[in-house]
């Protein structure tokens, strides 16, 4: 077999496994999906009103799910991806990798069944949350097919631009629970975001914090491919952003992968 095609062989059996170990402990991805969950309610049904009379000068709890919910369903992403770098904390710290250097595997595979299964289980998550979202009144009415291929293309490209951070945290991290702590900021960040309140909206000093942060411009993409609002700029800022943390995320990934003796 040529290299390519040993290589493809080797990352499909590592995303098999990684795959069948999300769906035999569960536990952690739900927990994950929850806080983007419990933040959509809470901030719809109780913050609801009081945020959309802020924002368009009226309570209207309707404008304000159509606000919401890209900012939510990227937060979905960050809040994914920490399992990721909880799973490979794991692989590297229990022995398993040491098992898999001694094989005649390809080795960018396991890094590569990593990515690929957390891409699919984001876009799974996202799905999750958005039909929550339209159970409790979201509706996209200004998108067409163009629009909403885009949309997807944009969620399948932050996400495996925070993957690939995500990797880097977990090879980094002397456990899992340090994996996890390390991760934290992928959500905190959609908090200083446009997720919530526009960043106009924010206290001077935070707002630079919250416009030049790579969920901000991703929000905004988002926002304006399903809602039919301005993108302006933010489009090629979001591409942008995607494209250099995925080639920041891999190389340090790979680096660290291929000299860590661990």
């Amino acid at each position: 077999m040529s290299s390519l095609a040993l290589a493809v062989r080797d990352s499909s059996t590592m995303l098999r496994r990684n795959l069948l170990h999300a769906r035999r402990y569960p536990s952690l991805t739900l927990n994950l999906l929850l806080t983007p969950i419990m933040l959509l309610l809470l901030f719809v049904y109780v913050f609801g009103d009081t945020m959309s009379a802020g924002i368009s000068g009226g309570p209207d709890r309707s404008r304000y799910i159509a606000y919401l919910v890209p900012g939510l369903l990227l937060m979905t992403i960050g809040s994914t991806v920490i399992g990721t770098a909880v799973s490979v904390s794991t692989d590297m710290t229990e022995g398993i990798i040491a098992r898999f250097r001694t094989m005649a595997i390809h080795r960018g595979s396991v890094l590569v069944g990593h990515v690929v299964g957390s891409v699919l289980q984001s876009v799974l998550s996202v799905v999750l949350v958005g039909a929550v979202a339209v159970a409790i009144g979201f509706r996209s009415t200004d998108a067409g097919v163009l629009e909403w291929l885009a949309a997807l293309g944009l969620l399948v490209l932050f996400a495996t631009a925070l993957t690939w951070i995500a990797v880097g945290m977990g090879l980094v991290s002397p456990n899992a629970e340090a994996a996890s702590n390390n991760a934290m900021p992928l959500i905190l960040l959609p908090l200083l975001s446009s997720a919530f309140v526009p960043v106009d909206a924010m206290p001077g000093w935070l707002q630079p914090i919250a416009e030049y942060q790579p969920f901000t411009p991703a929000i905004e993409t988002l926002r304006g491919l399903l809602l039919g609002t301005g993108i302006g700029h933010n489009g090629w800022l979001a591409v942008a952003w995607c494209l250099g943390l995925a080639v920041l995320g891999y190389f340090w990934s790979t680096s660290k992968f291929n000299r860590d003796p661990r």
